[in-house]
């Protein structure tokens, strides 16, 4: 049911981005898929009880990494550069992980934001290696090696970001369903027990943290491909703040709640700066207790109660 559930889903967000008469959807899904990937990785560790305030840290990464390699190497493909930023992204994951599993709770979310504020100070300052505050731009690549114009480069990256998707809710489902991810669980309810039955709960851990670093650098490159620039601000403490949020929302029972919660986020932040313009922040923050509230597992809450529903009728 949920398989079908999300491909129906996809089918209709590719139709509805591809649609001659709704052009301007593309933008803001790419960035809702953008963004619905990245928080992905921050599941992936609430899976293990702990929450990274700083993740948006490796978005900044990967996004830079693109930028410079599409300065020093013009006419790369644009799927070449995805590879190298997620690439570089899991990379510093895997060392910084190395530190930061040996804390818990509040001192590893913290020390995340810490590392990512370091970064942004660093990326912000060399203002003749990074351009500062201004960023860097990165200009439009081939994509498969084809040179395209812009609606049928976002529709492109749109249709790819869409499959994408569909592979990663899969995939990290798996993960989550393998002994690895139900071991990973364990470290939320009685990490001391693995570590009695002889599992390194450090090692599961930082297993964990360097896919969802590469889960995020993953967006970063996505990111810069999308924009065309890459900025500081993007590895903000507010960024990594947007993807706490989304995860939050969509809840860790099953990896399709952070696309559905993106999809919400994007859009209820597109029409509340609209409608209440500088007050967008207060409509989410409204938002977000709401669900809180009512789902206090996420929307993803939504999907495990119909299914126990139709157990139950069955």
């Amino acid at each position: 049911m949920k398989k079908r559930l999300l491909i129906a889903g996809i089918v209709f967000l590719a139709v509805l981005g591809l649609s001659v008469g709704f052009p301007w959807m593309r933008v803001p899904l790419i960035m809702a898929m953008v963004y619905g990937t990245a928080a992905l990785g921050v599941v992936v560790l609430l899976r293990a009880g702990q929450i990274s305030f700083g993740h948006a840290m490796y978005m900044l990464i990967s996004g830079y990494t693109v930028a410079f390699l599409s300065e020093a190497f013009p006419g790369t493909d644009g799927i070449v550069l995805v590879l190298a930023g997620t690439g570089v992204s899991l990379v510093t994951g895997m060392v910084l992980g190395l530190f930061l599993v040996r804390y818990r709770g509040i001192f590893f979310g913290m020390l995340n934001l810490a590392i990512s504020m370091v970064i942004f100070t660093m990326v912000t300052k060399f203002y003749g290696l990074t351009g500062g505050s201004d960023g860097m731009r990165v200009p439009r690549p081939s994509l498969f090696g084809a040179d395209m114009d812009r609606a049928g480069y976002e529709a492109t990256l749109l249709i790819i970001l869409l499959v994408l998707a569909v592979v990663l809710v899969f995939s990290v489902q798996q993960f989550f369903r393998s002994s690895a991810g139900e071991a990973m669980a364990s470290i939320k309810t009685n990490e001391d027990r693995l570590e009695y039955l002889g599992v390194s709960a450090k090692k599961l851990l930082w297993q964990g943290y360097a896919l969802s670093a590469g889960l995020c650098g993953l967006a970063g490159a996505f990111y810069g491909l999308s924009q065309g620039l890459v900025t500081p601000e993007a590895g903000y403490w507010l960024k990594s703040g947007e993807l706490v949020f989304i995860s939050i929302l969509g809840g860790s029972a099953h990896a399709i709640g952070v696309f559905v919660a993106a999809l919400l986020f994007e859009f209820v932040k597109m029409y509340a700066s609209i409608l209440v313009g500088g007050s967008w922040q207060l409509v989410l923050g409204v938002t977000l207790i709401a669900i809180i509230y009512f789902l206090p597992d996420g929307l993803t809450s939504l999907l495990r109660k119909k299914g126990q529903t139709a157990e139950v009728r069955s």
